[in-house]
């Protein structure tokens, strides 16, 4: 090979390196990682609405399955408890039985044999010596025969106890996997929506508010035409009979009820939380009840499913309206068209018209 041939070999390979490089360093088009959501700029505020909307309401399902696990779970682990102590206790009993069992062999051997005893009383110089051994080797016979009928009844309910806390082990982990998984959907979803908001333009942000406000309004008018109890008198009533925040009073365990939950308006919203600081929706409804000295089921499918319900029409201050056909939201009725509750991720506990959601029904605590 000539020098010349050689030179344009090398520099067509350091033109096809550099148009490579060239090729890499062109900035390309952006994509999206799988299941982020897609840059609000391009759409209009009702479906930026719409989309936050929608992560915000699959964290809240996301939620409740939370809940719902981390109670099984609390309960499991009691149960649990209480079956390793009967465990340990079966252990001693079946321990106590053996040594006793034992001890009546014992006593069984150096009672002597039944057959030489009889033979003793026939010819020995001391019958009565005979008869006293006699009656404790029967006596041993009988004690052995029953320690060991009871001994097999300790091995069967030992048994049956190993088997019991393996089961509800076993449901524990199955429940724990499942707190597990609904807490990382809540996480990824509430940070999907963290992000639009984060990147919506500050006009944006001011017509979402304005849309939030009309659909308040909307939402109130609606609740008036559903023939929505008004709890004794007009929500924007603020003469004799208002309770704070627009509610109307009530006395009793209701009037306590509705009381503490008012009390905790401006708190954070907070997945799972039952207070002090910070509520979710059903943990708000659970610990207003609960300080009105009438627990009630910890989250809103299961307040849903456990309370006494009642027509919409008839709500009054303390009844508790569960929302969308998975009863996934709660609120405390207030009086006037108005609930008290728990929102969302990034909200404080607040009022709002009682039909701002899809209304399942309304459930009475204490009924």
């Amino acid at each position: 090979m000539n020098v010349s041939t050689g030179g344009r070999r090398i520099r067509s390979r350091g033109a096809t390196a550099a148009l490579v490089c060239a090729i890499i360093l062109l900035p390309g088009p952006g994509y999206a990682a799988p299941g982020d959501p897609a840059p609000p700029t391009d759409k209009s505020i009702e479906d930026i609405r719409d989309e936050l909307d929608g992560l915000y309401r699959e964290a809240e399902v996301a939620t409740e399955a939370y809940n719902a696990a981390n109670e099984k779970a609390g309960k499991q682990e009691k149960r649990l408890t209480t079956l390793r102590k009967d465990l340990t206790r079966a252990e001693e009993r079946v321990k106590d039985l053996r040594d006793l069992a034992g001890a009546a062999a014992r006593t069984q051997y150096r009672g002597g044999d039944l057959a030489a005893t009889g033979i003793q009383l026939l010819l020995g110089d001391h019958p009565e010596q005979a008869l006293d051994e006699a009656s404790q080797a029967r006596q041993a016979m009988r004690g052995l025969v029953n320690v060991s009928e009871t001994q097999k009844t300790a091995r069967e309910a030992l048994s049956e106890q190993t088997e019991a806390a393996s089961t509800e082990l076993r449901k524990l982990k199955s429940s724990r996997a499942d707190k597990a998984a609904a807490k990382q959907k809540i996480e990824k979803k509430i940070a999907s929506a963290e992000r639009i908001e984060a990147g919506l333009e500050e006009e944006q942000t001011r017509r979402l508010a304005a849309l939030e406000k009309q659909r308040t309004r909307e939402a109130e008018a609606r609740w008036t035409e559903s023939g929505g109890s008004s709890g004794g008198s007009s929500g924007k009533s603020k003469g004799k009979g208002r309770a704070p925040g627009g509610g109307t009073q009530v006395s009793g365990a209701a009037g306590k009820a509705v009381g503490f939950a008012m009390a905790q308006i401006g708190k954070p919203y907070v997945w799972g939380a039952v207070g002090p600081s910070s509520y979710d929706c059903s943990g708000l409804t659970s610990a207003a009840w609960a300080a009105a000295g009438h627990p009630i089921p910890r989250t809103s499918q299961a307040q849903w499913g456990g309370l006494t319900r009642v027509s919409l029409s008839s709500a009054r201050p303390g009844d508790l309206i569960i929302y969308y056909n998975d009863a996934t939201h709660v609120g405390m009725y207030i009086g006037g068209g108005q609930i008290v509750h728990a929102p969302r991720p990034g909200r404080d506990i607040t009022t709002a018209p009682a039909a701002s959601m899809p209304v399942l029904g309304v459930v009475r605590p204490g009924a």
